[in-house]
């Protein structure tokens, strides 16, 4: 779009250079024009004596006339042309020169000629989202150095706990098997905790380092929800939560399975972690005819998952939905951020790296589909909309 302002900015200032340029020359020939014909003029009304040197002179004009006025034309036509070529040059140099300021320094505003005025908004504007950028870009940067502060931090905390106990064990030989499976028990869970910590801290690279590609093809989306929501059983039972599934049947979708069977485990996870005890995880998927969806996704343009949107002419509807605390407005609207934490704390059920949501959109996004969050009256829903066709 910016794109097409400077070219459409760039159009309209040739044309007014050229206008500026033609009138110029209308001018500089009328004026010649006035100018030896009111000379004529008063000449001719002067009584002239052949020995001034001054009606020699005018003689000898009026005998190559036609020399004269022609090198007058070259000379102003040469001067304006010169002047008018160099003039898209100097503005040239101004934005060059603004450009370089903006790499330099972002803190003073640009400033160029009045003819410019277009292109200094468009290159104020480049800055203010620099420094939108550069802010972010710090602001996610302290969020994940803060976070490796923390993580490295918990590593500690299990490894400790996994130590102590493994040494209990080999030092009291004699010790109650009742007491040495309880034990083993806890160094085990202590032992999971710090290979999840480790797996956060490769999520962190691995975001940051590559980049995601799809490798796509047909599946059965229908039978993959239902393998990952039956393989979350154990997971939801331990907080006493059970499912609600609505699962069309046969629904295909081209896709990369591998990649999005990790949004949907994400999204599982973290409705897992943010349920009340003893509560109902909603999952319904369904396909969703092209005008429904899109009516659907612009009643959430100001989401943080807008974008283009996939000219598909059938999508897919994916809602994981869980009963737990409403989620404030000014968080909903960057949890898809990287690094972005519901929960400040540290704690072992709902501490994680801050990625599995920022993933899942960028996969999303990838396959040309959107991801949505809402919170209202202690329930949290994501909905997943994925073009099919």
């Amino acid at each position: 779009m910016n794109k097409q302002i400077l070219q459409r900015h760039r159009s309209r200032l040739s044309r007014q250079i050229m206008l500026r340029y033609v009138l110029s020359l209308i001018g500089f020939f009328i004026g010649l024009f006035f100018f030896i014909a009111i000379s004529w003029s008063l000449c001719s009304r002067r009584t002239w004596y052949y020995d001034d040197p001054l009606y020699r002179i005018l003689s000898f004009i009026k005998d190559y006339l036609l020399f004269f006025a022609g090198c007058i034309v070259l000379l102003g036509w040469a001067l304006i042309t010169r002047y008018y070529i160099s003039l898209p040059l100097r503005y040239l140099d101004e934005v060059i020169n603004a450009s370089g300021q903006l790499i330099t320094s972002c803190e003073e505003s640009v400033k160029l000629s009045p003819v410019l005025s277009d292109v200094e908004g468009q290159l104020n504007q480049f800055r203010l989202q620099g420094l939108q950028a550069q802010a972010l870009a710090k602001e996610a940067e302290q969020r994940k150095n803060d976070l490796i502060v923390y993580l490295a931090h918990d590593l500690k905390t299990p490894l400790t706990s996994v130590i102590g106990y493994l040494s209990l064990l080999q030092d009291e030989p004699q010790i109650s098997p009742q007491l040495r499976a309880r034990y083993t028990g806890i160094a085990l869970e202590k032992a999971l905790r710090l290979e999840e910590l480790i797996n956060e801290f490769f999520d962190i690279t691995r975001f940051n380092l590559t980049t995601l590609t799809l490798e796509p093809e047909q599946i059965n989306l229908s039978r993959m929800l239902e393998q990952i929501t039956y393989e979350f059983l154990p997971v939801l039972s331990e907080k006493g939560l059970s499912w609600e599934l609505d699962i069309r049947p046969q629904v295909q979708l081209l896709c990369d399975p591998d990649k999005l069977q990790r949004v949907f485990d994400n999204l599982i996870r973290n409705a897992v972690n943010y349920s009340y005890p003893d509560t109902v995880v909603s999952l319904t998927m369904e396909p969703v005819p092209a005008e429904a969806a899109k009516t659907a996704l612009a009643a959430e343009a100001g989401d943080a998952g807008k974008g283009s949107v996939s000219a598909a002419s059938t999508w897919v509807r994916v809602c994981i939905s869980n009963h737990g605390r409403t989620i404030p407005p000014e968080k909903l609207d960057r949890i898809f951020e990287q690094f972005f934490r519901l929960d400040s704390s540290r704690s072992s059920s709902t501490g994680g790296a801050g990625l599995g949501l920022a993933i899942s959109k960028e996969i999303t996004e990838l396959h040309g589909g959107r991801i949505q969050a809402q919170s209202s009256n202690e329930q949290i829903t994501f909905i997943l909309w994925l073009p099919q066709s």
